[in-house]
């Protein structure tokens, strides 16, 4: 019996790894994508090829990853970004952006996901379209207001799961800002752990227990997704 929890747990802990592998190639993708597929000219793509490789993603799996995004790999042009908007079963807005070779194949699971909710509901109006920066500074207690003024951020808020001897953030900036705010914050010596378009609740929500339990199970399901990329929630 023992033999057998362990062969469960180290399969379990491989899909977690290759589904955790899988996020961190889809980030590369998008990054390159979405600017110039060279790293050193592409601050975001930089910052996800740095996550890839203390994740131990290989180089090669790396440079597929970009060829295929810029289209000299063979497979270039058949990934696309596919954004959707929905109501959850708790009436909390969401978007979810997908990256996909067939959204013939993906609408229709998004779709199938959604059954509790509101599909296509039009929610974006709840969010503001802004770049997001996650950094750690090892200098504690730093004054986060400040050095997101240096940086040209629009906005700045604790990172909740920083440790108490650095200094953590979330970087909110316009869209054309965002690599410009990534580069200022590394010249400044902050540790970059995230550099990526997304989207900003307006009015933060909240929820009881039990509706934030259903709530969590709800998005799990769609996370769980193989095209999907990242999740958007007005929930606080």
């Amino acid at each position: 019996m023992g033999r057998q929890w362990l062969q469960k747990k180290r399969e379990i802990n491989a899909a977690k790894r290759s589904k955790m592998t899988s996020k961190l190639v889809r980030e590369i993708t998008v990054a390159a994508k979405m600017g110039v597929p060279d790293p050193a000219m592409n601050a975001r793509l930089e910052v996800a090829v740095e996550a890839a490789r203390k994740a131990s993603v290989s180089n090669d799996v790396i440079t597929r990853a970009i060829k295929k995004a810029s289209g000299s790999g063979g497979e270039g042009g058949q990934l696309e970004l596919v954004t959707f908007e929905g109501m959850t079963p708790q009436k909390v807005p969401v978007i979810i952006e997908c990256l996909t070779d067939n959204r013939n194949r993906t609408a229709p699971d998004m779709r199938s996901l959604f059954r509790d909710g509101q599909f296509g509901a039009k929610v974006m109006f709840f969010f503001d379209h802004v770049g997001i920066v996650e950094a750690t500074h090892e200098t504690p207690e730093l004054d986060r207001e400040t050095v997101a003024i240096e940086a040209g951020a629009q906005d700045v808020e604790p990172l909740v799961d920083a440790s108490d001897d650095v200094t953590g953030a979330r970087f909110y900036t316009s869209p054309s800002d965002l690599d410009s705010v990534t580069l200022a914050l590394r010249k400044a010596g902050w540790s970059v752990t995230q550099s990526e378009m997304g989207y900003r609740p307006k009015e933060k929500m909240q929820l009881d227990g039990e509706a934030q339990a259903s709530f969590e199970k709800f998005v799990e399901s769609i996370d769980d997704h193989d095209d999907c990329h990242r999740i958007y929630t007005a929930l606080g």
